[in-house]
């Protein structure tokens, strides 16, 4: 199942893969460049038994040095399946590119971090057929990003840090950090940035924390529901009733009815668009604008008080 955290990761590294460079540090390498990874269809299925999909994959072909493909899996707990799944998808990246691959599973918490890294064995008796060993992105190998210049210089791994440390002592302090760093970017940037930390959180109680620190501005992750998309929501929703609201004003102008300040300004100020709606509607019959706003109605709203 694909989840917000999933899609953030993947996210994350499809588009920033630079923020792979504690994997490259643990393991003595050169740390990447941007232009050193391509991405590669992250289908792992083979004629059509069983659909299986990695998160993230990616090839990394530096100017010098071994190439290699990656595998990026994000792993919120502990699943005994994913064994079975992860030693798959290494075979058959291995046989489909003909090169090593480097297996890396992103947590959350230090048990599923401790846990993701195995090895999990494939074994007949006292024989093992294959080790799948990952390595583990977690708060064990991921630094706590407590400086806002690193934020600046390396605002994907000052995401991913803020994913990683979310359930950890320093949460609050790191997710402060980060969200005054990336302020500090154009616009556009700021909130792609904070909406990929927000997806990446995901249900952890650090959500909500982060989203007090976001700022108004527009979505980058349609359908996850985050304060961005709120508010840009709640903005086209509002542009809808003005120009809703700008309809009947039109309609009772080019009628010739009188519209007094307390009709205009009850038209003006409504946001909800089914009663717009419905104004608007009476508003093409009506014979005077007091009329539109009376629900039921037929007659002038002055006129109508003085019926017995």
């Amino acid at each position: 199942m694909v989840t917000a955290t999933h899609e953030a990761s993947h996210r994350l590294f499809q588009d920033h893969p630079e923020a792979l460079a504690p994997v490259f540090e643990a393991l003595g390498l050169p740390l990447p460049e941007k232009t050193d990874f391509h991405e590669l269809s992250t289908d792992v299925t083979e004629i059509r038994p069983m659909e299986r999909r990695a998160d993230t994959v990616l090839m990394f072909e530096p100017d010098m040095g071994e190439h290699f493909v990656l595998a990026v899996e994000a792993q919120t707990k502990k699943d005994p399946d994913k064994a079975k799944s992860w030693a798959y998808y290494v075979a058959y990246l291995r046989a489909k590119y003909d090169l090593p691959v480097l297996l890396v599973a992103v947590c959350r918490d230090r048990s599923t971090a401790a846990w993701a890294m195995g090895p999990f064995e494939c074994t007949v008796g006292p024989w093992t057929t294959q080790v799948t060993r990952p390595f583990a992105l977690g708060p064990q190998t991921v630094p706590e990003v407590t400086d806002e210049s690193v934020v600046v210089q390396q605002p994907a791994m000052a995401a991913l840090s803020a994913i990683v440390h979310s359930q950890g002592r320093r949460a609050a302090s790191i997710l402060e950090t980060v969200a005054r760093g990336l302020v500090s970017f154009e616009p556009d940037i700021t909130k792609y940035w904070f909406e990929v930390v927000e997806v990446g959180l995901e249900s952890t109680p650090a959500k909500e924390n982060w989203r007090k620190l976001m700022q108004n501005v527009v979505t980058h992750f349609p359908g996850h529901g985050t304060l961005f998309e709120e508010k840009y929501l709640e903005g086209r929703a509002e542009g809808k009733a003005e120009g809703k609201a700008e309809d009947i004003l039109r309609a009772l102008q080019v009628r010739g009815l009188t519209i007094s300040d307390g009709v205009h300004e009850r038209i003006t100020t409504c946001t909800d668009l089914d009663t717009l709606t419905a104004w608007f509607d009476r508003s093409l019959t009506a014979t005077t604008a007091e009329d539109v706003l009376e629900e039921g109605s037929d007659v002038p709203m002055d006129d109508a008080s003085e019926q017995p």
